[in-house]
């Protein structure tokens, strides 16, 4: 099942996961600098580390976006109900 474009066209999920992604990485970077290696490995592990917590993060969010997308299901009967009638 594809997302529908009413799920996908709201950027609050995915401006989250970015924000949520980039204090990931700033404090990954902030770590490293206490160990002293050089700027280039620091940099790179905390680059590292934000793309993982992003990649990780999105995936998340667009399966979990499918799996409680409502928009295209069938209308449910209200006057239904689960017994039998007694």
């Amino acid at each position: 099942m594809k997302l529908c474009k009413t799920c996908f066209s709201s950027p609050w999920p995915f401006m989250m996961v970015t924000a949520i992604a980039i204090m990931t990485g700033f404090v990954t970077w902030l770590t490293l600098g206490l160990s002293q290696p050089e700027p280039q490995v620091q940099l790179a592990v905390g680059l590292i580390a934000f793309i993982a917590v992003e990649a990780t993060l999105i995936h998340y969010v667009i399966s979990c976006m499918r799996r409680h997308c409502r928009h295209h299901a069938k209308k449910v009967d209200p006057g239904r109900h689960l017994s039998s009638g007694a």
